[in-house]
Parts: structure tokens; C-alpha cells; sequence
């Protein structure tokens, strides 16, 4: 049975769902899984003890394994999570010459931290799984010494500010070295291919016992006192992926109908004008478990991406999620949402196309029949479909490369 290593762009305890955590728990079911989180960097570190950083989830726990807390922990059989009792250099930002050379010793450190803990939990001839991860990963082929190294891209990171300087060569390096590279897009995929050709296209999987359309879930309690028609969106409500302007006007436009996001939002959401319309609400944060619920409850779900490079590419699981519960769907028309789900949910690019695909969609949430067209379609995309993908590649590479 192989063994896995994980390093990733997210931290395990991320308060979101997460591709890359759905992916863990389903390797895990054949195949143990060492998945290792991203280290502190010093410059979190600093400015947390200054106050001039907040505190979070994540960083109290790299804060408790720097001082002492055990850096592993049992998730479930099979699955084990790493933290790091160390600090890495912050590089980012640096010129060229450090950045090479600083990151080649964060690499070398976290290698060594991965090879000694992977040997105490009897790892050997393992895949590793780079998710991402473009920095710190950089190196790690040559100390941790994989006997399958794969590079999966899943979002378009480069096209965020802090990525820009030095993302691109870094992934281009990584892709290049990879034996296997998996995207979750086809987009992606023709992107890199030119890099390496041994590269394959996964799209990502759905939680099906999760998202379950026959399970019935009582309302929840926030959303008991807003009336239907409830027009809602799960997930995070950040800037660089959701259209706030055009929200407010389709919001404005529609003023007989509720819209509500759940989930947490950034800075520049939490200040829109949107919080000042009567049928907007936000809930916040909420765990992944109770999602469903909301979604249940919501006559239409929403996906309102601005058209970005970040975006374009990009795999929504939240769609799959929203059909797996039978919903009727809006979203932007992107490549992956005309490519894979066009048939099942209704696209638009402007506030006309998104209040006549809104009203369309609110005609269909009494169809069964189309209900149960979305949710069979959602049950093709689980998680064993997505990660039986990556066994196929490894398969493959297996059988051309004699390994």
C-alpha cells in the first residue's frame, strides 16, 4: 500500500471546506496520509507578539507546537496531520538573491522535519502531493526524495499580489520537475501542458454524505425571520473572486427578494454599501456541517464570481454542492461553469443576464424532475471519482516509467 505526503498552500485547520482536505480524507480511506501544514513564518510570528497581527485558529496552534505542543496528530486511521516546532523565513517580497537562497533553506528545513517524522510513522516509497504550495515545496524534491513527486495546481495563486514577484517561475519550476501534474480545470491543465505534457485534469469531488438532496435539515435559526424567496451564497466573501458592485445593483433591482451570504467576509465586503440594503443579510462564518441547511432552505443559490484570472480557470466546489442539494443554480459564465455545468444551472455575465437568470431559476424550485437532474449529476463528481483520477495518472506513470 503507498503512502502519501501532503504539503499544502492551506493549513489543515482552515475554517472553509477545503479541496485539499476532502482529498486527504478520501487517499486516506486505501492509503495512509501524512498531510503537512504550512509553517509559521517569522514575520506572522513578530507581528502577533507586536499586536499588529490577529491571533487565529491557525496561528495558536503553530504558536502551541513552537512551544512544545506534540506537532502530529491522529485525524483518523490512516490520516495524521504535521505541524512544525519552527519558524521559516518570510520571503515573499525579498530581492532575487535572498529570496533563492532563503527559501532553499526553508525548503531544506521542513524537508528534514517531514523525512524524520514520515520515517517514525514507518512511511516509505511514498507519492508526494504538492498542492500549490509554491514556495515551500520548491525544493522538497531533493530532501524528502519522493518515489512519485505531483504537482496539483487547483486555483491560480500567481494572480494574487503577494505571488506575483516570484509565483510564476516557482510553479513553472515545479510543474517542470513534477513526474505527475493533475489540475482541477481544463483550462489549467492546457495551460501547463506545454511545461509537461504528463499532466491530467481531475476537477474536484462533492461531499455526498454531506450534501445529501433526501436528508431533510430544519431551518436554521438565522434564517427563520427572512422570508422567501431567499437568493443565498455559501462560502467565503472576499473581494478578488465576488462582483460586491454587482450584487448591490441586481439586491437593489430586486427588492421583493432576500439575499443572504454565509460565510466570512474581508475587509472590503464588510464595509460595502450592500450591508445597508434591507433584503441583504450576512450570517458569518459557519461550520462546514451546517452549510447544507442553508442551502436547503435558499430557493436559489448563487455563485456571482467576477471574471478575473483567478477565477476563469477556476473549479467552484460550491456548485457541486449547491446541486448535490437539488437547488436551482446562478452563476458567472466562466470556463469551467460553461465547460462542466452549463446544462444544470443558469449562467450570466451582467446585472440584466443575472436578474433573468435569477427569475427563471425561482420557476424551477417546485420542478422534482429538475431536482433530481441536478442531484444525480452532482453524485458523478464524488470524491472517489476525483482522487480515483490521480490513481489512474499514477498508474500510468507507473507503467511507461518502470517504477
Amino acid at each position: 500500500m503507498a503512502d502519501f505526503i501532503i504539503t499544502s498552500i492551506q493549513s489543515w485547520d482552515i475554517e472553509i471546506g477545503s479541496t485539499i482536505k476532502n482529498t486527504a480524507f478520501e487517499i486516506s480511506k486505501q492509503h495512509r496520509v501524512l498531510y503537512v501544514n504550512p509553517p509559521m513564518d517569522i514575520a506572522t510570528r513578530v507581528r502577533i507578539a507586536t499586536g499588529k497581527g490577529p491571533l487565529t485558529t491557525i496561528s495558536r496552534r503553530q504558536i502551541e507546537v513552537i512551544q512544545g505542543k506534540s506537532p502530529i496528530r491522529y485525524i483518523k486511521e490512516n490520516l495524521w496531520v504535521l505541524d512544525s516546532p519552527f519558524t521559516i523565513h518570510s520571503v515573499g517580497q525579498l530581492p532575487t538573491w535572498l529570496f533563492n537562497s532563503l527559501n532553499r533553506k526553508n525548503g531544506k528545513k521542513i524537508g528534514n522535519w517531514i523525512m524524520l517524522q514520515a520515517e517514525n510513522l514507518g512511511f516509505k516509497d511514498y507519492v508526494h502531493l504538492i498542492d500549490t504550495d509554491l514556495f515551500r515545496s520548491l525544493h522538497l524534491k531533493e530532501y524528502i526524495h519522493p518515489k512519485i513527486s505531483i504537482y496539483y495546481r487547483r486555483d491560480y495563486i500567481i494572480g494574487v499580489d503577494y505571488w506575483r514577484k516570484y509565483g510564476p517561475a516557482c510553479e513553472q519550476a515545479l510543474v517542470r520537475q513534477a513526474d505527475i501534474v493533475m489540475t482541477n480545470s481544463s483550462y489549467f491543465t492546457e495551460e501547463l501542458k506545454p511545461l509537461n505534457p504528463n499532466i491530467y485534469t481531475t476537477n474536484t469531488g462533492v461531499n455526498l454524505s454531506l450534501y445529501d438532496g433526501n436528508i431533510l435539515h430544519d431551518i436554521p435559526a438565522d434564517l427563520k425571520d427572512i422570508p422567501s424567496p431567499r437568493i443565498g451564497y455559501t462560502g467565503a466573501i472576499i473581494e478578488r473572486r465576488l462582483d460586491a458592485d454587482l450584487l448591490y445593483a441586481v439586491a437593489q433591482k430586486l427588492p421583493q427578494y432576500n439575499f443572504v451570504f454565509v460565510g466570512p467576509e474581508d475587509d472590503f465586503f464588510a464595509q460595502h454599501p450592500l450591508h445597508t440594503l434591507k433584503n441583504t443579510y450576512f450570517t458569518g462564518h459557519r461550520e462546514v456541517a451546517e452549510l447544507p441547511a442553508y442551502i436547503q432552505h435558499f430557493d436559489v443559490c448563487l455563485n456571482p464570481q467576477k471574471v478575473n484570472p483567478i477565477t476563469e480557470g477556476n473549479y467552484p466546489l460550491k456548485i457541486d454542492e449547491y446541486l448535490a442539494i437539488g437547488k436551482p443554480v446562478v452563476a458567472t459564465s466562466t470556463h469551467t461553469m460553461r465547460e462542466v455545468f452549463a446544462e444544470y444551472t443558469h449562467l450570466a455575465t451582467d446585472v440584466d443576464s443575472y436578474l433573468y437568470a435569477i427569475q427563471k431559476a425561482l420557476g424551477e424550485t417546485e420542478d422534482a424532475e429538475l431536482k433530481n437532474a441536478r442531484i444525480a449529476f452532482a453524485q458523478t463528481h464524488s470524491w472517489a471519482h476525483s482522487v480515483e483520477k490521480i490513481y489512474k495518472a499514477i498508474d500510468i506513470y507507473k507503467t511507461t516509467s518502470n517504477k
